[in-house]
């Protein structure tokens, strides 16, 4: 036998390794109801992503791995048409919830919950983990009535030694959450509180220890971020390894790959062993993309205490891996064939196609309807107040621009009917109509934040990258009713976390309203979401100064259906507003969805825009000469 560990007659052998046990940690994260491999955005069945298809990779491990433990990291029950559906649907609180009756099924360990299962509410939540045969942890939310979520959970599981042994151990689980949490949700703030992840760690692991626990894996529903802790931050996963205590991390909530060679290596991550704060951790994707797989290998020495010997870290890929359960699908076709009857209903027509490949470039016909509705919304809320004869503006992002959610998570819509579906495809998440009163001041500097999804662009550039992979699209705000140039040889004022990067004039310039330059004292309405109201985030430090008009309004998709219906035919001009200015001559690679290819006419000439190929992620990257 290997390191010194020997079997003779079925009894063991004293060795310098009294015993050595090889424990499979199997991971799920931001699953985000993807059960099945159907798109219901796009209409069509996928390959590349899905619950189904992972159980096929989990069996697998199973059959071969004596000895192996699953667990999910959270943001399971949002995310699609279907999650949205179960939500409102009357039967969803009586019967067991799908994407529940598939992690029965698989035999899931623990779960830890993510930021976005409170989105539908904690009734929901509560109604819908009822069923679960295995706990649902957050440790670091306190609800301020009911009872209390999990904090951890110790699994007395009996593993089977290298010598064929079976023994036991004490496995212990952690769930986190972003401390954000409370505060993203307005419905969810005075309900809950949220305490820091790595301070809440320190506090429970020694009491873990003491009740037994001799491995300690920890669920961190957060991003890879600093090895440093710094109080309430959301990407805490490197700081959490860091405690003493914790065996093996899995991260999640950003929807990256780790480990993976798209993560950068920084002090305490190693993308390529695959270790934060040097333990083993993994980020299984997003959508059941990748099953994440940490393998321990584990010495128990006289005193009886376990030790990790050794340890690997990887992110699995379920494309071409895999193919779907039918037996395992069967708890959630009823509700996939009820999601696909209820999303087909028509509310309209659009004559224009809406797509969001073009969005950073000033073009999404679908993103100028959202904020067209939002302003006609807040027009009628605000007929007979103080504030009626203001100009009402509108701020959104595009949900689905691709980046780490994948080459096809663009929204698509076809000219032609417009159904419930191609509606959820062009405003993903459930969150409510708002406005605030705003100061020309403020609006630009919310436009300046926005900026910061460019990279600076130098004299003489030859495919220099354009957009800044590490701003999220869904924070990329256009205001409706504006138009604005953004000078990209000046560097952004912010930093993608809302933090200011540099002091200077910024990017944003020649700020007018109908042709009229907007001057710092002027007063605006700008509508917007909840989110936007969030007290962190890139635009909180703005938006928690400025007065909100309309806090609690219906969310922004009924807003969109109503808007639709009422105007029942849909004809838009694709332009947002904003031009981009660059050095003369300069070349930018600008990436986008494949199908792009098909819509390069709705491009401004300014652009001259050619196809460059596609990088390894399947984007389609588009050469732009200005």
């Amino acid at each position: 036998m290997p390191d010194g560990t020997s079997c003779e007659h079925g009894i063991y052998a004293r060795s310098d390794a009294d015993v050595t046990v090889d424990l499979r940690i199997m991971a799920t994260s931001d699953l985000h109801m993807q059960l099945l491999p159907y798109d219901y955005l796009a209409g069509r069945p996928c390959n590349d992503r899905s619950l189904t298809q992972l159980a096929g990779l989990i069996g697998a491990i199973r059959q071969e791995h004596p000895n192996t433990l699953l667990f999910d990291n959270g943001d399971l029950l949002q995310g699609n048409p279907m999650g949205d559906y179960l939500a409102e649907a009357p039967q969803a609180t009586a019967q067991i919830h799908p994407a529940i009756a598939l992690l029965n099924a698989l035999r899931y360990d623990a779960i830890a919950l993510g930021n976005h299962d409170f989105n539908y509410g904690l009734g929901f939540l509560r109604r819908t983990l009822r069923h679960a045969n295995f706990p649902g942890l957050a440790a670091n939310m306190r609800l301020r009535s009911g009872p209390q979520f999990g904090d951890y959970v110790i699994l007395p599981r009996e593993v089977t030694t290298r010598c064929g042994q079976t023994v036991q151990i004490r496995v212990g689980v952690i769930g986190l959450l972003p401390p954000q949490t409370s505060h993203w949700d307005r419905d969810l703030r005075q309900h809950v509180e949220c305490h820091d992840i790595v301070e809440t760690a320190r506090h429970l692991i020694p009491r873990m220890q003491a009740q037994g626990a001799q491995i300690i894996i920890a669920l961190g529903h957060c991003g890879i971020g600093p090895l440093d802790h710094r109080p309430g931050m959301e990407h805490a996963a490197t700081a959490l390894a860091a405690i003493d205590g914790i065996d093996a991390v899995i991260a999640g909530h950003t929807h990256n790959v780790f480990p993976g060679p798209h993560v950068p290596a920084t002090p305490g991550v190693d993308p390529i062993r695959g270790t934060l704060a040097g333990k083993p951790a993994v980020m299984p994707g997003y959508g059941g993309s990748h099953l994440g797989v940490i393998d321990l290998r584990l010495n128990r020495d006289h005193a009886g205490a376990w030790r990790l010997a050794d340890f690997g870290a990887k992110a699995v890929p379920v494309s071409g891996t895999t193919t779907s359960s039918p037996d395992l699908s069967a708890p959630a076709l009823a509700a996939h064939r009820h999601t696909l009857r209820h999303y087909r209903r028509r509310v309209g027509h659009s004559q224009t196609p809406l797509n969001s490949y073009f969005t950073a470039l000033g073009v999404d016909a679908g993103l100028r309807l959202v904020n067209m509705a939002q302003r006609w919304h807040v027009r009628q809320q605000l007929a007979k107040t103080p504030w009626k004869d203001l100009p009402v503006l509108a701020a959104a992002a595009p949900f689905r621009s691709g980046g780490r959610a994948g080459a096809n998570a663009f929204t698509d819509v076809a000219p032609g009917p417009l159904t419930l579906r191609a509606l959820a495809d062009i405003y993903v998440f459930p969150n409510h109509a708002c406005a605030l009163l705003a100061t020309g001041a403020q609006l630009a500097d919310w436009l300046e934040r926005a900026a910061g999804a460019y990279c600076q662009i130098t004299d003489g550039s030859d495919g220099q990258p354009l957009m800044n992979p590490d701003f999220p699209g869904y924070n990329f705000d256009v205001i409706e009713g504006l138009t604005w140039q953004i000078d990209l040889t000046r560097p952004a004022l912010y930093n993608p976390w809302g933090e200011p990067a540099q002091h200077g004039p910024g990017r944003i310039r020649d700020l007018r309203l109908q042709g009229n330059p907007v001057r710092p004292e002027d007063r605006f309405v700008l509508a917007t979401s909840s989110y936007r109201l969030a007290t962190c985030g890139l635009y909180a430090p703005l938006a928690t100064q400025m007065r909100p008009l309309i806090s609690e309004g219906p969310m922004v998709r009924q807003v969109l259906r109503q808007y639709v219906r009422r105007r029942r035919r849909i004809a838009l001009d694709p332009g947002l507003g904003l031009r981009l200015l660059a050095p003369p001559q300069s070349e930018v690679s600008y990436p986008t969805g494949p199908a792009a290819a098909r819509h390069l006419d709705l491009l401004p000439a300014q652009y001259r825009a050619s196809i460059a190929g596609h990088d390894d992620s399947g984007h389609l990257q588009l050469s732009l000469r200005f």
